[in-house]
């Protein structure tokens, strides 16, 4: 079977072009959370806010675009875990449950799952539907996660939306933009 083939069939992502194997998997899971703890070391501080701009978002949409729901899942739960017992891979080289952002790191973890099922049912093919996967995926990240600031640091609902949603919309929309070219651009490529 062509690539070609393969990528005109419903129900598959990115990841499920490459031969199926669970060594795959294996590595696809592993390089997907690795890549979001590298992309969290990109971080820009935001003034008035413990929660720094990022590539980790973007990073852990992408892993969940082109993984599909389980591996996504996978990914994250992984980078969320060894993160979570001590492993320096959260924003700003930061580790452990105490850090106040960590409700954005268990949100990418439902995000990235909600967009690789979205994925699988062609949520990553072209440029409308890309926009609305990601837009859905950075909901979630901040329904979990500006609660979450809220909570770990003594902020009001309103307080926390000021700090850890407003200064990150602009942000949140390049990476979209991003995903919009990059998804649909590899969809075409393996087409041909």
């Amino acid at each position: 079977m062509s690539i070609a083939a393969a990528t005109t069939r419903p129900g598959q992502v990115l990841a499920d072009l490459l031969p199926a194997s669970r060594a795959k998997d294996a590595v696809l899971v592993l390089g997907g959370a690795a890549l979001t703890g590298i992309a969290a070391q990109i971080a820009v501080p935001v003034p008035g806010s413990p929660v720094p701009v990022t590539g980790q978002t973007f990073a852990a949409l992408l892993v969940g675009t082109a993984l599909g729901a389980r591996r996504g899942f996978l990914s994250l739960a992984l980078y969320a875990l060894v993160g979570m017992a001590g492993m320096p891979w959260f924003a700003q080289a930061g580790s452990g449950v105490a850090a106040p952002s960590l409700g954005y790191v268990l949100g990418m973890l439902l995000a990235a799952t909600v967009v690789g099922a979205l994925a699988r049912r062609g949520g990553d093919r072209s440029v409308p539907r890309t926009a609305g996967t990601m837009v859905l995926g950075s909901a979630i990240i901040y329904a979990v996660g500006v609660p979450y600031l809220a909570a770990a640091t003594g902020m009001s609902l309103t307080q926390a939306v000021a700090a850890g949603l407003t200064p990150f919309l602009i942000g949140d929309a390049l990476k979209a933009a991003l995903a919009m070219g990059a998804l649909p651009t590899a969809w075409k490529l393996l087409d041909r």
